[in-house]
Parts: structure tokens; sequence; C-alpha cells
């Protein structure tokens, strides 16, 4: 339930075309539009303010280089701010607006779709009150990064130079959080992130921005939706062997999924066989890797028929990619007979290919199958429920280019990013910094053996302070309804 009840100054300078941008970044004041609500979240009735609007980022002579548009839940009648958590949500790409999260699983409202990987066909798309909402437990405000959304670069800012790369981002997003924090005087409340993908890599360079200095922002924890923190376990390049790995379980379980293996080989015991792929991964699979050219033939032949009956991959096709399945070709192969291709970011949706002899899909189901709604929705509860009156174009995702991936440190162009010692330093340095690492079994893109090799590295020396849960979907495992209240719950204990 919404009632709009105020809409900010600059409504009268609404234009169809994004021209504002360049000749009225002097000029107008940033926009902003506020409301109310209520919802039952978690059995408990909750009501709230909501700020959807603009933030301007400035250079050092106070001149505007870019907007961030955010939205921000605020429950009402809270007596000690400082008793009150406040969640700072974005979603990743690089270059995704955080509808995900946002209409996916934690905000207010959230659009629903079939939980069994079906294709999201078109509107009226089903829009409903969300009851897993986090509301209940915690502020939520949800940030559309630079290039994103309806956030963009302001007058002559060149977006690739200021905002677009693994330090440029996390340095504006830094910059937000504490603006928002000083204006919102929520300095001294408990504070999380929840980044999902690529936003969980943000985190990991946000932890460098954020806690690395004497003008700390020290974060009580963090929640990172599908991790990737360390791009190099999960990347099948010429010469990685250690992303063939990373990804190995996650093929297994999707062959399970789709049954091309034989389960009564495992009893039926789904568990069992997720733990014998991921022992067989590191006891076998990677040092055959490593032996190469020196493996000997019976040991290759062996390696090759295990790899085939955790995948249904044929033999003879392991043998022809010396057992190094790229995900392109994984997803491609697995259903050929069936003219079928699997999801990247979730392996349960198929897709049909028009070629029967593609050496990779000509989509990813698991993107094509959801976008329509979930932008669809975003729009729709912005408008019509928000009442925010902006018609420049919205970006999904997509907008960004020209990526920085240097990232200093971090590594980068010559080598794989790697944030994770930053959230490993930012743990030593901070012991009330606890993590949450959610997993979708069937996700591709992030897959969840690749987490655990992040967190079992020595660096995370506090085990007791990293939780790891999984679930039986996919990168967004919100499209799955028991995935979503599972997840729902177990972020809600974790602020809780």
């Amino acid at each position: 339930m919404f009632r709009t009840i105020a809409m900010a100054l600059g409504a009268a300078s609404f234009i169809t075309a994004p021209s504002w941008a360049q000749d009225e970044a002097e000029t107008r004041e940033p926009r902003v539009w506020e409301s109310r609500g209520q919802i039952t979240a978690d059995g408990e009735r909750v009501r709230y303010r909501v700020v959807a609007g603009e933030t301007f980022l400035r250079d050092d002579d106070g001149n505007p280089t870019g907007s961030i548009f955010s939205t921000a839940y605020l429950r009402e009648g809270v007596e000690d701010p400082r008793e009150r958590p406040v969640a700072f949500v974005f979603n990743g790409g690089p270059g995704s607006a955080s509808l995900w999260l946002h209409m996916g699983v934690f905000g207010p409202q959230r659009v629903v779709l079939p939980s069994n990987a079906e294709d999201d066909g078109a509107a009226p798309f089903d829009i409903r009150d969300n009851p897993e909402t986090l509301l209940d437990e915690a502020d939520l405000v949800f940030i559309d990064p630079v290039g994103t959304g309806w956030s963009q670069a302001l007058g002559d800012t060149d977006p690739a130079e200021e905002f677009w790369g693994v330090d440029e981002d996390a340095a504006s997003v830094a910059e937000f959080i504490r603006r928002w924090l000083a204006e919102n005087r929520r300095w001294n409340s408990p504070k999380y992130l929840i980044g999902e993908s690529y936003g969980t890599t943000r985190i990991g360079a946000l932890m460098r921005q954020l806690e690395a200095g004497w003008n700390d922002v020290s974060i009580n924890g963090v929640v990172l939706v599908s991790v990737v923190l360390d791009f190099s376990l999960d990347h099948t390049a010429p010469g990685n062997d250690i992303g063939f790995v990373g990804l190995f379980p996650g093929y297994a379980a999707t062959g399970w999924y789709h049954e091309t293996i034989d389960r009564s080989a495992w009893n039926n015991d789904y568990e069992a066989f997720l733990q014998d792929a991921r022992d067989w991964a590191v006891d076998t699979y990677l040092p055959a890797l490593v032996r190469g050219h020196t493996l000997s033939e019976a040991d290759r032949r062996q390696v090759i028929q295990r790899y085939a009956a955790f995948t249904g991959l044929s033999e003879a096709y392991l043998d022809r990619a010396d057992f190094r399945v790229t995900l392109s070709q994984f997803r491609t192969e697995l259903l050929r007979d069936q003219g079928l291709s699997v999801g990247r970011f979730d392996s349960r949706f198929t897709g049909v290919e028009p070629l029967g002899n593609a050496d990779s899909p000509e989509g990813d189901p698991s993107g094509y199958g959801i976008d329509g709604a979930y932008t669809a929705a975003m729009l729709d509860y912005f408008t019509r429920t928000l009442g925010v009156e902006i018609t420049e174009p919205y970006t999904t995702l997509g907008g960004v280019r020209q990526w920085n991936w240097d990232a200093g440190p971090a590594g980068g162009e010559n080598s794989y990013v790697n944030v994770s010692p930053w959230l490993e330093r930012a743990m030593r340095q901070n012991q009330d910094l606890r993590v949450l690492a959610t997993n979708g079994i069937y996700d591709l893109a992030t897959p969840f053996f690749a987490t655990e090799m992040t967190f079992n590295r020595p660096g995370y020396y506090d085990q007791d302070r990293i939780t790891l849960t999984y679930y039986p979907a996919g990168h967004m495992m919100y499209l799955h309804q028991p995935s979503i209240e599972q997840l729902a719950q177990d972020v809600r204990d974790f602020i809780e």
C-alpha cells in the first residue's frame, strides 16, 4: 500500500531527450520523490517512508560530475536510529541497475515468475507485495551506479574515465554511501552491504575504499549474492586450468538436473553426488590438468570416463576437448541431441538453438527468459507506485562500456582481478565484520565451487565469521520460490 506525498525540485524541467545531462548539469537541482507505504514482512506490519531520487557527485570545485539514482526505504517510528541497521544494496554487471535485487527479493514489492525456469513471456506481469522484504530488520538503500538505471555522468565528465572501472566505480559508490550516511545522520547505525554478481566484486573493492583509512566506514556485515571475488577461479581462458576446476561441480549439478547422467550410480543421493564431484575435481581432475602431456594414457582414459559419468558429455567429445570444456561449449553440447542449450546464469533454463552444429549458444535463456518482466515491473513500480516522473531512458544492463579492469594491486589487464585480499584485510582489521556468501547450485556464471575455493584460502583465518548457503536454483536464486523464502530468511537471520 503506497501514498505519494511529495515530488521534488526540478519537475518542471523534465524533457524526453537526455540532453539535460550536459546542458543543465550546473543549473538544475537533483530530482527527488517521497512517498509512504506499509508492508507485512516476516509477519510484522511495517510502515515506511520512501525517498527515490538523484544524488549529485561533485568535483573539488563543487561542479556536478555524476548523478546516482537511489531508492531508500526508511522504517517509521524508530526511536533510536543507532539500533536500526541500514543495508546498501546493488547489483553487478558491471553496468547493471539494482532492479534485480529490488524487484526480485528485498524490496517491498516484487515481480513473481514461474519457479520452474520457464520463459517470462509478455506483459502483464504479476507484481505483488513482498513478504520476504527485509524492512522488518533494516532500512534499505538501493543504489544504481553511474551508467545504470537513471544514473549518469553530468556536464563534460567522461564516464569511462571517471566512473567505469574497478576502482573508479567503488570510489563513486563509496562517496555516495558517505554522503547518504551524513545527510541521514546514520553514521552510528549498523551498516551492511548487499551485492550480487559483480556487486560482490564491488563489495571487495569497497573494502579498500571504506575500511582502509582513518575515516573508516566500518561495515558490520556483507552479503555476497552469487560470488565472484577472484576472476581466475571460473574463467576458462587458455592456460588457466584452475577455471575448469571451479566450474566442474556446477557442470555435474547441471547433468544431474537434466538427467544426462545415471543417478542410480550414486543411489539417487544428490548431496553425496555433489560432494563426490567436489572431491574428484580437486583430488583427480586438477592434478590431471596440471600434468598435461605427462599424464599417462591409462590415467587420461580414466579421467575422461569419470568426467563423462559426472556430466553426461560423451567420452568422444571429452577426448577431442582434452577434457577442458569451456562454459560456452558445455552449455551448447550437453543437450545438443535435443536441439537445446542450457543457461549461463541458471542452467535449469533451456533455449531452442537454431543450428545443431554451433559452438556457442544463440543467447542465454536464463537472461532473455526474465529481462522483460523485471524491466517492466521496475518501471511500472517507479512510475505508478512511487510517482517517479522520469521519461529518460532507463538502463537495465549494458550501458557501461570501456570498463577499466586494471585494479592496481587487485590485478586486471594482464592478470585476473582478485579483490578477495581486500575483504580478507578488512576482516583482519574489523573484528565485527561478517560474511554471508549465498550460492545457487545451478549458477554457471559465478559457480558455487569457485566460491568455496575462495573462502578456503588461509587469508580467511576466522571461519566462524563466514557463512556459505546454497539454493537449488541459479545465479538469481530468487527466481525459485522456495529459494527466495530461504534466501530472505538467511539474510534476515544474518542481520538480526
